[in-house]
């Protein structure tokens, strides 16, 4: 073998020989990156996790932001209909009701727990 160029008959030379056999390495390392690429489950189980994730977050955000408009309107309605002399009155039961946050919370506990027994009692007397 001699590092002159191709013949008339057309034998590569090695020089040519040795691009050829490089090149061909290359396309096979990847195909063979692809198709572990493909054999991979784990990993396209991640990246359609991930894709769906995206969706779910963004799907989640918008339906957010409609509930808060929608729960907006519906509050400017009840104010809009509502008579001024019950606007105040439940204004004043709002304020005294943060003023008593801990009498109101354990009053609604035990009438939680209360409530929670008496269902537990009838179950167990069918």
């Amino acid at each position: 073998m001699t590092n002159e160029h191709r013949t008339d008959i057309g034998t590569p030379t090695p020089d040519e020989l040795r691009e050829q056999v490089e090149r061909t390495r290359d396309q096979l390392g990847q195909t063979i990156e692809a198709l572990a690429d493909k054999a991979d489950i784990k990993a396209q189980a991640r990246e359609k996790t991930a894709a769906m994730t995206e969706r779910a977050a963004a799907t989640a955000g918008v339906v957010a932001d409609q509930i808060r408009t929608k729960t907006r309107n519906a509050a400017q309605l009840v104010k809009d209909t509502t008579p001024e002399p019950v606007l105040d009155q439940a204004g004043r039961a709002a304020s005294v009701a943060r003023a008593n946050r801990k009498p109101l919370l354990v009053t609604g506990g035990a009438a939680l727990v209360v409530l929670l027994l008496l269902v537990r009692r009838s179950r167990r007397s069918r």
